[in-house]
């Protein structure tokens, strides 16, 4: 890396992700259960076995400037990727040139999404260009403050289909389980920064947990659960697991998903041991977050492709952001990228009007470009569903390019992806 920075102290910036008492950290979930065995042992902090996810050059490089004191095996701990993130401007000044207007709200900041940014997700971060886009999406500018019209910080109206703490229930047969408050990394434009990173506003515990597996429990019609927060997957392995056996206990569960972002932005929590955790729940599926195709590294890949192998299917869900992704060939990139490490494009969703979100939100037409530019030009399998998550709870609204132009003498008028007109003869219902 160019430009080398002096080193990043780990003494510094060593929060307990089990249980610290700094701001912005796991919540501790230790209540006595009766499945005591589920319980995280402390010594999970001190693992440091490499496991299958690879060094690559570049990590290795980011490590040697900026950790000259850790080893490969400390770069390959996720704990240890967790408890030396980067949370505070001093840091990060370290590893990129911070702009005035960077400086300026890292400085001015006292509430909604905290900075924190892993080692590993730093290390693709470019020092020079405050546009480049992970880093527009993980550094916060002032444009956070400037609140428009119609921003809300509950924007999807989740806190108002609420019927027990921590648990959403929107659609008759699905239900979303927050399960904690805390991401490894923090994504500016998150849909719920109003939570996120806030011990004091959503805290995870086993008590809540178990209220909302009795609600479950108490909704025969409830067959699809969404496990999501934060980030699941920074949950200690015990503790992931003693959820994941409660849920797969109830009868008329008949999937779990995990929605995360922790293969682009913490790879190395892809453990085998947590693979194994994963394999023993089935059909358990995952829907993961990604941005930009920059986050494809070989690190991130062979994440993936340890989740394949161990029989998950695997989406994406990628929110379409002005400046970051909103190009066609950016997105086919990204798509084209992630169906090569088995994640088959799901969801590109408009940006959720939260509050400060004015500077990250594209028009809906050029969402509907996107699909277009996509569409026909591309194989079916890289064109996601584009969908708005409709303001005041309305749930995930599809849309799509005006590709149906009407009817003419019994048939249906169409037009294909290059703009040419064809007919289908539809057949009428039988008049009675």
């Amino acid at each position: 890396m160019e430009n080398k920075c002096s080193a990043i102290s780990t003494e510094m910036q060593d929060p307990d992700p089990l249980g610290s008492e700094v701001v912005d950290e796991p919540p501790p979930i230790s209540e006595s259960l009766s499945e005591s065995q589920y319980l995280a042992p402390r010594t999970d902090i001190k693992l440091t076995s490499i496991g299958r996810i690879p060094l690559s050059a570049r990590s290795s490089e980011f490590l040697r400037d900026f950790f000259p004191n850790a080893t490969p095996a400390d770069w390959s701990n996720w704990h240890w990727q967790i408890r030396n993130s980067i949370y505070t401007r001093e840091q990060i000044q370290r590893i990129i040139a911070l702009t005035g207007d960077e400086s300026l709200a890292m400085m001015q900041h006292r509430s909604g999404v905290p900075l924190r940014i892993t080692p590993y997700y730093a290390s693709l971060l470019d020092r020079d260009n405050p546009t480049q886009a992970l880093r527009r999406s993980v550094v916060p500018v002032m444009d956070e403050y400037l609140v428009s019209p119609s921003e809300a910080a509950d924007p999807l109206g989740e806190e108002d289909q609420s019927p027990v703490p921590g648990l959403v229930h929107r659609y008759p047969d699905r239900v979303l389980f927050l399960t904690t408050g805390f991401c490894s990394t923090y994504c500016r434009y998150c849909t719920r920064s109003r939570i996120v990173g806030n011990n004091h506003r959503f805290r995870g515990s086993i008590s809540q947990w178990q209220k909302a597996i009795a609600y479950i429990e108490a909704t025969p019609e409830v067959r699809d659960v969404l496990i999501s927060g934060g980030d699941p997957l920074t949950l200690p392995d015990t503790q992931l697991e003693y959820l994941l056996s409660s849920i797969a206990r109830i009868p008329h569960v008949e999937m779990v998903r995990i929605g995360t972002k922790v293969p682009a932005v913490l790879p190395q929590r892809i453990t085998p041991k947590l693979l194994r955790i994963l394999k023993k729940f089935r059909p358990l599926w995952m829907s993961i977050h990604f941005t930009h195709p920059d986050e494809l590294t070989p690190e991130t890949a062979a994440a993936c492709n340890l989740l394949a192998d161990a029989g998950i299917p695997l989406g994406s869900q990628t929110v379409l952001l002005k400046g970051i992704n909103d190009n066609v060939e950016t997105l086919k990139s990204l798509y084209h990228g992630l169906l090569k490490i088995r994640v088959r494009p799901y969801y590109l969703y408009q940006c959720d009007p939260i509050l400060g979100s004015s500077h990250f939100r594209t028009s809906v037409e050029k969402g509907l470009e996107m699909i277009e530019g996509l569409r026909g030009h591309t194989t079916g399998y890289a064109v996601p569903q584009y969908v708005i998550d409709a303001p005041g709870g309305g749930g995930k609204i599809p849309l799509l390019p005006d590709y149906f132009q009407g009817r003419e003498h019994g048939d249906v008028k169409l037009r294909n992806y290059e703009g040419r007109l064809f007919r289908y003869p539809d057949l009428q219902p039988a008049s009675l």
